[in-house]
């Protein structure tokens, strides 16, 4: 099966310091640093890029179930939420809210709400974040 790559590195120390990260394939290449993570400043973030694997994985699995099932989706447009929380024993991702909207025609809502939950479950980003309270919001348009 496939194997991905990607990489970062850290100079300085964690509040002054900044770091940079890339993909494996060179598909992005990005810096941040702590106001990037923990602030609202300029750069990328590890939540940030999380946030969009995750969306990516549950469209793409939407998609394929619902292709599965006999549907023939013509667009799923997905937004992950990925809340960085800041507790006694440190920082820790709690929670990821999935925001999903979906345009397939024929579908009933429940058939949509079982395929939307089903991919949920099934998306490999979901599995790999199973320690993580994932809440979806899926809507039939």
């Amino acid at each position: 099966m496939a194997e991905r790559t990607a990489e970062a590195e850290w100079k300085g120390n964690f509040m002054e310091g900044q770091g940079r990260m890339k993909f494996g394939s060179g598909a992005f290449d990005g810096k941040y640093d702590f106001r990037s993570r923990f602030e609202n400043g300029a750069g990328t973030n590890p939540e940030e890029l999380l946030g969009a694997a995750h969306a990516g994985c549950f469209s793409m699995a939407l998609s394929a179930g619902l292709s599965k099932a006999g549907y023939a989706p013509k667009r799923v447009h997905t937004q992950a939420r990925v809340h960085l929380a800041k507790q006694d024993s440190g920082f820790t991702i709690n929670r990821i809210d999935l925001t999903s909207e979906a345009e397939v025609p024929g579908i009933t809502p429940e058939d949509f709400q079982a395929q939307a939950q089903a991919a949920k479950a099934g998306c490999p980003v979901s599995k790999a974040l199973a320690g993580v309270d994932i809440h979806l919001t899926a809507k039939l348009v």
